[in-house]
This record gives structure tokens, sequence and C-alpha cells, in this order.
């Protein structure tokens, strides 16, 4: 049953596909502008289900699903009207980008509810551009690190730009925990604490900070809470007295409060 819908589905791209074709061969061998505007309007009657499949990946994440589907039809619309059949792309791969770059921007400026730093929403818009231009290139989505290596980032700093998706709207406690609205509350099944949630939280907070520091102060943090030496320990690895590491951490310390204080600044 699976495949036969599979197939029907297949069978219903490649017909709209065709047709989608036929049409924008007519509109670019007509001069006629009221004739080319009612065949564009026929092209993106016929595609307004792709761009419902656009929205779709982008739905219970705290905005509308009318809204989502306003800002798809508009960018199909401009995607129709730009498009060069001459080219050799199909339209699909001109209009699928377009429309998911909207949405991406509708979200990024309208629907943050819980907000990453600065750095990470300026990310936004190069990732987006990055993204279609490599989904053009490769006809597949792209991997972080193609990501990474087009707009000159770490991949760790894309893996984590690209998590921010997530941030739009968080689930409510209430929600059952089944599609089907059965189950206990989401709420009921969080423990009052959660160690690895809080080491979680921590490192979000810190890495960026730690990123920051000299390589000397990154070794002795590594070596006072990773490999747990002590002070006279860290003194004898790096080379300094006791009392020099001592002082060396309350530095650190203090730099990492700063650090976290800006943070907050910018978000």
């Amino acid at each position: 049953m699976t495949s036969l819908v599979a197939v029907e589905r297949r069978k219903s791209r490649e017909t709209r596909a065709r047709r989608t074709q036929e049409l924008f061969g007519r509109v670019h061998g007509t001069d006629d502008s009221e004739e080319r505007r009612r065949l564009l309007d026929q092209i993106i009657v016929l595609n307004m289900t792709m761009a419902d499949a656009v929205v779709s990946r982008y739905t219970g994440r705290g905005v509308a699903r009318e809204d989502l589907r306003q800002v798809a039809y508009a960018a199909l619309t401009r995607a129709a009207q730009r498009f060069d059949p001459t080219q050799g792309s199909e339209f699909v791969a001109f209009a699928v980008p377009t429309m998911r770059g909207e949405v991406r921007k509708y979200f990024r400026d309208h629907a943050w509810m819980v907000r990453p730093t600065r750095r990470i929403q300026e990310l936004q818009p190069l990732m987006n551009r990055a993204q279609d231009e490599l989904w053009h290139e490769l006809g597949r989505s792209p991997r972080p690190s193609e990501i990474a290596h087009r707009i000159g980032e770490p991949r760790e700093v894309v893996v984590e730009a690209l998590g921010t998706e997530g941030c739009y709207a968080p689930s409510s406690l209430d929600r059952p925990v089944n599609a089907d609205g059965s189950g206990p509350p989401l709420g009921e099944l969080l423990s009052a604490t959660d160690d690895a949630r809080d080491l979680a939280e921590a490192r979000v907070v810190l890495l960026p900070v730690i990123r920051r520091l000299s390589e000397r102060d990154r070794r002795i943090l590594a070596l006072r809470f990773v490999h747990g030496l002590t002070q006279r320990e860290i003194a004898a690895d790096i080379g300094v007295t006791q009392m020099q590491v001592s002082r060396l951490l309350n530095r650190i310390y203090r730099d990492l409060r700063l650090g976290i204080g800006g943070l907050d600044d910018k978000v």
C-alpha cells in the first residue's frame, strides 16, 4: 500500500513538472502581457502544493501555518516571475530553495521566542544563502561541513547555528506526550533536578567564552578540571610556581565571568 502511494505521488510530481514546463514555454513564447500574467497564475496555482510541502517542515514551531503559507506563496510567485526555463534547470530546483529561504528568513526576523546570541543570528542569512547555493550545485541538502566551508566558519559553529531552529517556540509542559493527545503531560515526566541538563547548559554558556582564552589558559583549565591535577602538579607541568598557578586560575575565573556577562549583553 505504501509503495502504491509513493508511486502515485511520483507520478503526480512528474505530471506537475511536465505541465509547469509546458506553461513556462508558452510564457516565454508570448509578448502579450495579459496572456503572460494568466499563464504565470496557472503555474503558481499548479505548484502551490509544492509550497505547502515546504511549509510542512516548519509547522509546529510557534508560527501559524497560514502565516507561513502566505510567505511561501509570495516566494513562489516571485520565483515564477524570475524563472528562466532556457537555463536548463527545472522549476522545482529553483523554487524550493527560494521558498525555503523566505520561510527561514521569516522565522529569523519575526519568530524567535528564545533568542540565540547575536553572532548565531548574524550567521543565519549567510547559512541560508549557502544552503540554497549548495542545494542548486549538489542536488541535495548540504552537509554542515560543506556549509562551513562555503561561508568560512568552523563546522562546530555551523552545527550550533543549525540547532537554533528549535528556539522559536518551546513545547508546553501541559502538552500530552503522545501525538494522539493521550498520556501524561510533558511536565510530569521532568525531574525537579537534572544534573545532565545543568551540565549541558553550562557547556553551552562556557564553550564560546573558553574558545577566546589563550592556549595556555585552556590547558590550565583542562589540567585542573578534566585531569584533576592539583595546583602543585599544574605548576610542575607548565613550569611556574604554585603561587603563580593560583593567581592564573583566579585571573582565568575572572575572565570567564566577564565573558559570560558579555554574552548576556549580546542576547
